[in-house]
Parts: C-alpha cells; structure tokens; sequence
C-alpha cells in the first residue's frame, strides 16, 4: 500500500454504523471528482488531493446516501434515505418527486414520507430513471411519473419493480432491471419482460459488456451472462461461485471485474472479495492484497482506468492494476 488521504470517520461527528455501514455508491463528475455515498455519513467529495463531506447540514435530505447521479447539466443528484436532492455546485435542494399516495417509511426511519432513490440513471433521451421500494420513477425534465402506472407500457407479467437493484441503458436503448424478487428485467420501450434464469429471481450486479453482452450478479451463486439469446452461468468452480456479486466492472483490457460477497454469513471474513475475470480464468483480490473489507457493494472505473471498490465497515480502495490504495479508516 502507499500514502494517501483518509476518509477519517473516527473525528467526525456524524453518526454511522462502522460495522454494518456502506459504500454505497461512486462516481466519477465531468471535472473529475469523486463521489461516494455512505451509510449515515453522508457523501464524500474527492479532488484528488482531499476529501470534502457533505451531511444533513449542507442540505441533504438524509446521510445515508444510496445513489449518485450527474446529469447532463453537470447537477449532482443524491439518492438519500429521506429523500431526493440536486445539487448544483452551490446549493443543494431537496427534489419532491413522489406523490402522497406512494408515501413509505423505511425501517427505523418513522417521519419520512418519500421512497429513498436507491438507483439512478438518465438514458440517452435524457430521461432521468429513479429506482425506489416503490417503484420506478422516471423525469423528464419537467415533472415526475411512476413508470409502470404509465397506461403505454406493455406490462403483461405483471411486474410491480419495488425491489431493482441495478439499472442499465444497453447499446440498442434497453433499459435492463435487477431485481430481488422479480428476476432480470428489460423494458424496450414498450413492453417490458422479466427472465429468471436458472429459476431464480433474486440478482444484484448489471453490466454491459464492450461486446454487448449483459451481465448478472447472482445471489449467492456467482454470475450469469445473457449473449442475446439465452444465459449462461460463468463459474470459477470454487469459493467464486458461493458469493453473491453485487458489482460488475470492465477494465480498459476488457477483463470484468466482480465484487462480491459470501453467500454464507459464517464465512465473510473468509471468502468474497474481488474477482478478476479474463475469459479464462479466475482472480481474486481479498484484504491480504489491501482490500478494506471481504464484502465489496458497490464500484467504478475512472477516467484514467482506476477501479474504486466501496465495502462493508465503511471501506474505500482504489486499484491501478498493481496495488490497492486503502482511502480508509
């Protein structure tokens, strides 16, 4: 490892679960900042040089921070657990988009009255879609509505999407779901339909690859890959394969990367961590080589082809194909 800035949580004073807490989420803006949501401590600012939190008393809604989303204006959209927030480089506004009847309260959080936005997205018309526990949203620049109330799409499943994981555009304008309940999800623009591959329903982990095909993050059984046909299971025939996969990432060679988690709770310090996928074989990366914690939940690839990993216990590394830099405390 080397030197580097830390993300201190012990000197601040914002309340957090060191033990249960995420990284929930990164990006990367078009200056080149980072951004990281956590659970409990906000969101986190990184130039390069330093780190900058912004909490409750900077305007969020809430300080566990689920989704992160720059739109096409350059504004930063927050997914928090009280709400949706927009900020703009200056100010930061709490954004209503649900209305009374959608009203839920997440658990522990008694008073909070709008669904938290745990994924984001805007595709190439410039809809921005917002993944809730009720849910699908989508805004179009100027008002919100609830996607699957929309009488044009073609729903003949039935699917209701309160539980999506992950959302993607795909090269041909997909929009592709994972979800816990309803399986692997893909609307294309007028119906959408859902696939249960291995008769599963539970998935986590989305990614298109440079090839085109879709990737899933299984449960607690490794990963699938749909080619445009059929899907198949991508197994490691090992430890790999009993760990859910919640990120799925692609490198500038065009390995995938996967962060995953063991299926089995006895065995999360022991098994999980990162995989490296070349199309042939399997590696993995554990906190022997540097990684903060064995259960990886969310990941990015910067601009300069960096992967960053958020973890369980708060942790942040970043990976330049040789050492991992651990960012915290």
């Amino acid at each position: 490892m080397q030197a580097h800035p830390m993300l201190d949580f012990s000197r601040m004073n914002t309340h957090f679960d060191s033990v249960f807490g995420n990284i929930h989420c990164g990006l990367q803006d078009r200056a080149g900042n980072l951004w990281f949501g956590t659970t409990g401590a906000g969101v986190f600012r990184y130039d390069g040089k330093s780190f900058r939190n912004f909490t409750v008393k900077d305007g969020l809604s809430g300080n566990t921070v689920y989704s992160i989303l720059e739109d096409r204006a350059g504004n930063i959209w927050l997914g928090c657990d009280a709400g949706l927030c927009r900020y703009d480089g200056k100010t930061t506004t709490l954004v209503p988009f649900a209305r009374a009847e959608d009203a839920y309260v997440p658990m522990g959080n008694y008073g909070v009255s709008t669904p938290a936005p745990t994924g984001m997205l805007q595709d190439k018309h410039g809809t921005i879609w917002l993944a809730t526990a009720k849910g699908v949203y989508c805004f179009d620049s100027s008002h919100f509505t609830q996607f699957l109330h929309n009488g044009h799409v073609a729903n003949t499943a039935g699917l209701r999407l309160n539980s999506v994981q992950a959302m993607i555009e795909d090269r041909n304008g997909n929009i592709w779901f994972t979800t816990w309940f309803e399986g692997v999800c893909r609307f294309d623009g007028k119906s959408i339909v859902n696939f249960q591959p291995n008769g599963e329903v539970w998935f986590s982990g989305l990614h298109e690859d440079r090839k085109g095909n879709i990737w899933v993050g299984r449960r607690t059984k490794g990963v699938s890959m749909f080619d445009g046909q059929r899907f198949s299971n991508v197994s490691q025939h090992g430890s790999f394969d009993s760990c859910g996969v919640h990120v799925i990432l692609e490198d500038k060679s065009g390995s995938i990367w996967l962060g995953t988690e063991a299926g089995d709770m006895e065995r999360r310090e022991a098994i999980g961590g990162i995989w490296k996928y070349d199309g042939k074989t399997f590696k993995n990366f554990t906190t022997k080589d540097g990684l903060p914690n064995m259960s990886v939940f969310s990941g990015m690839v910067n601009k300069s082809g960096a992967l960053w990993f958020g973890t369980r216990g708060m942790g942040l590394c970043s990976f330049d194909g040789k050492i991992f830099t651990d960012y915290t405390r």
